[in-house]
């Protein structure tokens, strides 16, 4: 199932967490007094969010009258359990009219980016069927044992994981998503091995929310 842009802003904390089940397990279950239903509902999400309530905090010459307050109480609507189950977080800056100028560079055409994905994702097939699991196709499907198998940090890694476990207090579960991650971008260059860069890069995507 495709995710759909949503602006986390517009939702109350309570309908956020009622994600939480699904994005872990990839099922929705209803419990009643008498009966309990299961629905498959494996999905992707993918979802944006306002700076702070006015939209504004991080833009050149804005000065917010609430201060850091005023992100921080917006971006904190976003409880550390749901947050837990998001991989990749990415802040996008305001784009200005000069940057737009100024750029000058030629994008990569989307065909590219996506003959890249394609090929990424067939690894992953192949690698998955190879160790006896044909009815796992990618890297975020695979349980916290398999991808530690499929991943195997090197000393550098396992050196940088055990830092930012201690620093920023990672949780098991972000420390199998960093994994996975970090396992998926060594797929998208072609890299049978997951080293330290990998690592590194993943672990960025995860701890950058809020550090503003």
């Amino acid at each position: 199932m495709r995710g759909a842009m949503q602006n986390f802003g517009v939702f109350s904390t309570s309908v956020l967490d009622s994600l939480r089940q699904p994005l872990e397990s990839g099922e929705t279950v209803i419990a009643r007094a008498n009966a309990r239903v299961s629905y498959p509902s494996r999905f992707q999400l993918i979802a944006a969010m306002n700076p702070c309530k006015c939209g504004m905090a991080g833009t050149p010459g804005h000065t917010c009258k609430r201060g850091a307050a005023c992100s921080a109480d917006y971006q904190a609507r976003i409880s550390g359990p749901f947050l837990d189950r998001i991989d990749i977080r990415i802040d996008v800056p305001a784009v200005s009219a000069t940057d737009m100028i100024v750029a000058g560079t030629t994008p990569e055409p989307s065909a590219t980016v996506a003959s890249r994905v394609a090929a990424a994702r067939e690894r992953q097939r192949q690698r998955y069927e190879a160790a006896g699991h044909p009815d796992i196709l990618t890297n975020a499907a695979a349980s916290s044992a398999l991808i530690e198998r499929m991943v195997e940090p090197d000393r550098e890694s396992q050196s940088l994981l055990l830092q930012a476990a201690e620093r920023f207090n990672l949780s098991a579960r972000a420390y199998h998503r960093v994994l996975k991650v970090a396992r998926t971008l060594a797929d998208l260059a072609a890299s049978e091995k997951v080293a330290r860069p990998h690592i590194a890069e993943a672990l960025s995507y995860r701890l950058n929310f809020g550090s503003a």
